[in-house]
């Protein structure tokens, strides 16, 4: 009797989960969009650069000439910075060979390298070098002691 009595649970439960199933797939149909027209799913961009769903005011249209449209941007001129700079070696790791120059004027940190160095430095050293950009960011370089 236990046995009956498990399986009708079992097909009840059955049943129940089909029941939710059927539920969620009649609610996914009543909310899908497919089959909705070309104009409901069209998206329009205001002047201010805002999405908006009414077409934009015809009387408002500018003209531009296409010939005043640049195509790439001109080369830009990097500004030359003081070539040499002083700062002091805050961290440097003589055994890894690497470590960080804090600037003299912007306080940011450099990193420099052991064989960018003219000369052995170690921390607290005051020294002078230049810069050259690197895919991370700002690299010392022909770095020497000052004092």
């Amino acid at each position: 009797m236990a046995d009956t009595q498990s399986k009708k649970e079992k097909e009840k439960l059955k049943a129940r989960r089909r029941q939710e199933k059927e539920e969620r797939k009649a609610e996914r149909k009543a909310n899908s969009s497919k089959g909705e027209s070309w104009e409901t799913m069209l998206v329009y961009v205001d002047q201010n650069g805002n999405f908006t769903n009414t077409p934009p005011d015809p009387s408002k249209r500018v003209e531009i000439d296409p010939e005043s449209i640049q195509i790439s941007v001109g080369k830009q001129k990097d500004e030359p910075e003081d070539l040499i700079r002083t700062g002091t070696v805050n961290f440097f790791n003589t055994s890894k060979g690497f470590g960080f120059i804090r600037d003299g004027k912007t306080k940011e940190s450099i990193f420099v390298h052991i064989n960018a160095c003219l000369e052995p430095i170690g921390d607290g050293n005051l020294v002078q070098y230049e810069t050259e950009k690197t895919p991370r960011g700002l690299q010392a370089i022909k770095v020497k002691i000052v004092r």
